[in-house]
């Protein structure tokens, strides 16, 4: 870089964040803390996986940007698909219309779908806008069919502790996250909560899979309980991302799904961060002994657009659908969204879908996962590390006193925070949750930007952790 133009770029870089902190409120921040404790950064442009900034500073997105970017920032061939689709039509409502795009996009989400051996397959679309608008319309779809049923008692859902749904009314009340549900709590539709089949929580000596039985054996005992009461049971498939990347063993789903079938409760899958390869397969049902198994309804977003634009789908089965079929007009589902099945959102969500297949993404991701595993193999030892794990292409590490699983740092201490601000100054995107960091990078990264990950995640582990040791001395 010229270094005279040094000063230029500095200043166009504070420049934006003025601007920015004169108008903009931000999602998920105490905005007290920006621009000083919580550094703001304005991005001008990404590539592949990463993002550079208005000061010309690269950053590894190691996060894709809230789990959303799978192929890498600015990929051409996305980019191409939306430029394409918005030269003939932005948007026209789903409401008596329809469009190639979100046609196309529906038949290729159905064809890739989680399939069981003996059930019938998903079989339509609902379009929304985002993960938490995909979750409303699964809540409100599974409750609406039972009333047409003939079934109003069954309005209970049942969903997991720990478990995180999104931010709109229905989804929070499924969710557990104190954090995020506490102050709307009057607010908040009734739900159940089953224990978590987290293998964190396992008892010493017990493992992943058996504490998924014990899970699913209390779960069993909720279903009994509130027997012709739930309408329908929601969980995160495999991985609890905001809930601190926890993770279970897949011999969970497969109980869920036979406890759900012998209580005729409907499973909702909520795939809005697992879709998509990020597990190792391509939806993280498929994991579950025998095959994998197959939801009612399936929850996804984040991903789908490959991180460009965004969209949600939830995919039914045919058996919920018909349920919806009737001469009176109020057992429709009525739920909409101005921007059902945009056009360009489809046209990204395809290109999207096409890389899978051209660049044998999920056969390259195995090689990927494998190396992040070696990787993070060599950070484990480390004696504020308790736990490291890892789920295909998302690696996680738990941050304690001395590594101990029962002793947390001090809420106050915030380590996680610490350690953020130590890889931005590195050139790395390392938002934590809480006390966790965690890598779920795009696809596209490549050996050196993961070891470069790794390198940082350890010097920064190791300052956040020896910074807070010695000011509790």
């Amino acid at each position: 870089m010229d270094e005279t133009h040094i000063p230029a770029i500095l200043a166009e870089a504070d420049h934006w964040r003025s601007r920015d902190l004169a108008s903009v409120w931000h999602p998920c921040t105490q905005m007290r803390e920006h621009p000083d404790t919580l550094p703001l950064l304005p991005i001008a442009r990404g590539e592949g996986a990463w993002l550079i900034g208005h000061d010309g500073r690269r950053y590894l997105d190691a996060v894709s940007s809230w789990w959303t970017n799978i192929h890498g920032h600015a990929e051409p061939r996305i980019a191409a698909a939306i430029a394409r689709q918005a030269g003939t039509l932005e948007h026209v409502m789903l409401a008596g219309f329809t469009h190639a795009p979100a046609v196309e996009l529906a038949e290729r989400l159905l064809a890739i779908a989680p399939r069981q051996a003996g059930r019938a397959p998903l079989a339509k679309v609902f379009y929304a806008d985002n993960g938490s608008a995909g979750v409303e319309v699964a809540l409100k779809m599974a409750f609406h069919w039972f009333v047409n049923a003939g079934q109003p008692r069954r309005r209970k859902f049942i969903a997991l502790h720990n478990g995180y749904h999104g931010e709109t009314i229905g989804a929070l009340s499924v969710g557990d996250i104190p954090l995020y549900r506490r102050v709307y709590a009057p607010l908040l539709c009734e739900a159940l909560f089953a224990p978590s089949p987290d293998a964190w929580l396992a008892s010493e000596g017990q493992s992943p899979a058996a504490q998924s039985e014990a899970a699913a054996d209390a779960l069993a005992r909720m279903l009994d309980e509130h027997a012709g009461e739930v309408c329908a049971l929601i969980l995160e498939p495999r991985l609890q991302c905001a809930g601190g990347m926890r993770m279970h063993d897949p011999v969970y789903l497969k109980r869920v799904r036979e406890l759900c079938d012998v209580h005729g409760v409907l499973l909702i899958a909520d795939e809005i961060a697992t879709g998509f390869g990020r597990t190792g397969t391509m939806f993280a049902c498929e994991s579950a002994p025998g095959g994998g198994i197959q939801p009612d309804l399936l929850c996804l977003s984040k991903g789908l657009t490959g991180g460009a634009l965004p969209l949600a789908a939830v995919l039914a089965t045919q058996h919920i659908y018909d349920g919806f079929l009737d001469d009176r007009r109020e057992r429709a589902f009525l739920h909409s969204h101005s921007y059902t099945g945009n056009p360009l959102a489809c046209a990204a969500a395809l290109a999207s879908l096409a890389i899978f297949d051209s660049d044998a993404v999920l056969q390259r991701n195995r090689e990927r996962a494998r190396r992040m595993g070696e990787l993070a193999a060599a950070i484990a030892p480390h004696r504020h590390v308790a736990d490291t794990r890892q789920s295909g292409m998302v690696v996680a590490f738990e941050l304690t006193r001395d590594g101990a699983k029962q002793a947390p740092f001090p809420a106050t201490s915030r380590v996680g925070l610490r350690a953020y601000r130590e890889a931005l100054q590195r050139g790395v995107v390392l938002r934590p949750l809480g006390d966790v960091l965690y890598w779920m990078p795009p696809y596209c990264i490549d050996d050196g930007a993961l070891e470069q990950l790794a390198e940082v995640t350890a010097e920064v582990i190791d300052i956040a952790t020896t910074e807070e040791a010695s000011a509790c001395a």
